[in-house]
């Protein structure tokens, strides 16, 4: 079991091996080991994929399923991302009992097929509110299981000391996709329509599910532990209870709370600028998502050129400047000022998260880490999901600007929640 040492200690002997400095090939430094690079490879398609069907399915539900309804959007965002929470229990316990890449090639299979069912249904022109809704539930089950899967198995593949590396790198892959897929939708749906964004993503699943396939060949059988057939309740709380008794981990887990609840909600609150406020479309939507990507990617490789991982204070830091990004997004007047600071936002918002997942698997032992990346990405997930349908809420009620600056607002409780620990730590 685990001992309860305080994660300080823990990233005390990390540093040890470790200095602190940035350069861009040390950012990039994981691509050496050939398992990660093939992953890495595959990755970065689906990625792009992945904010194709984002984007299309946003819009579909804000400018054609709705009448400009932000709320609906909130809706289908809370049903993407709410079984992070419901089924946290199963999805951790299954990442660390199941072979990794066996589990993630059947999930990635699956979010195909729910892709083109949804392709199908908008293609027929027949295609509802409902059964998008429908849709996003079924994927965000099968995500469910997939994520926690996903992060744990970078340590399948990379070493000890590339590891802080590789999960900023993956961040990179993501948002490179999140800069690529938007823009891209945008044109497409105004070229050939929503329905046919979706069937594109289906197709970009498959260099992934080869690379699956290939890791087969190239890497040892997982070693599995069998020695409970069915998962209780007590192995269902080992995640949460593995944090608890490192306090550090569940400041930053009520900080992650915070700011994602609000913040991460980009996809509500920036439909509904674009169609309330900017009185834009698809092309313009896209546009700035891939704006806020701009300062996504810049995050990313900022944490991966990092030879160490990000410090308790340094990560307080990062929460503060989160919550004046977003208050100055809200006061921008124009709408390329407002796309322009949104680089700024997905830089802090970006360096928060990742600095997040990099921290916390740093600081977990290697057999924990499945339950507790399956709790970090729960409470990032889950707690988007629950403040969607608040920030669609906002937007309608309110004004899009006012949900932006909620989360400018749960930003500072999130810095002043850190200071306070600091403060009481030092004091002790």
């Amino acid at each position: 079991m685990y001992d309860g040492k305080p994660c300080s200690e823990v990233f005390k002997r990390y540093r040890l091996h470790h200095q602190e400095e940035f350069t861009l090939s040390n950012a990039f430094r994981s691509l050496s080991n050939p398992n990660y690079r093939l992953w890495f490879s595959g990755a970065v398609i689906s990625n792009i994929g992945t904010w194709l069907q984002r984007t299309a399915q946003d819009w579909i539900v804000i400018a054609e399923l709705s009448d400009n309804n932000a709320s609906a959007v909130g809706l289908v965002v809370f049903l993407q991302f709410a079984p992070q929470i419901f089924l946290l229990p199963i999805t951790g316990w299954v990442a660390d009992r199941m072979d990794r890449r066996r589990l993630m090639f059947i999930t990635q299979s699956l979010m195909a097929v729910l892709a083109l069912i949804l392709g199908l249904l908008v293609l027929s022109g027949h295609v509802v509110f409902w059964q998008v809704c429908v849709c996003a539930l079924a994927l965000g089950c099968v995500a469910a299981f997939d994520a926690p899967a996903r992060h744990a198995f970078v340590s399948d593949i990379v070493s000890e000391k590339e590891l802080s590396n590789a999960v900023g790198l993956n961040s990179v892959a993501f948002n490179s996709a999140r800069l690529v897929g938007p823009g891209v939708a945008g044109l497409l749906i105004a070229l050939v329509g929503t329905g046919w964004v979706f069937m594109i993503n289906v197709l970009t699943f498959i260099p992934l599910l080869m690379a699956l396939h290939s890791l087969k060949k190239r890497m040892p059988e997982a070693v599995v532990d069998n020695s409970k057939a069915t998962p209780d309740m007590t192995r269902f709380l080992e995640g949460f209870r593995y944090i608890w008794l490192h306090r550090e981990m569940a400041v930053i887990l009520v900080m992650s709370f915070l700011i994602c609840s609000l913040g991460m909600n980009f996809s509500v609150y920036l439909s509904a600028m674009t169609v309330q406020v900017f009185q834009g479309s698809a092309d313009q939507y896209g546009l700035l998502i891939s704006m806020m990507a701009i300062g996504s990617i810049s995050g990313a490789l900022v944490t991966a050129g990092r030879r160490s991982s990000p410090t308790f204070r340094f990560m307080i830091y990062v929460a503060l400047m989160f919550s004046i990004s977003c208050l100055l997004v809200a006061l921008s007047p124009s709408f390329w000022s407002f796309a322009v600071l949104l680089i700024l936002l997905g830089l802090s918002l970006q360096l928060f998260t990742t600095s997040t997942a990099s921290y916390m698997q740093v600081a977990t032992e290697k057999r924990y880490r499945g339950r507790v990346m399956a709790v970090v990405l729960a409470t990032a997930l889950g707690s988007t999901a629950l403040g969607a349908p608040v920030v669609g809420w906002v937007a309608d009620a309110f004004g899009a600007r006012w949900s932006i600056g909620m989360g400018g607002v749960s930003g500072m409780a999130a810095a002043a929640l850190g200071f306070w620990f600091l403060r009481r730590r030092q004091a002790t």
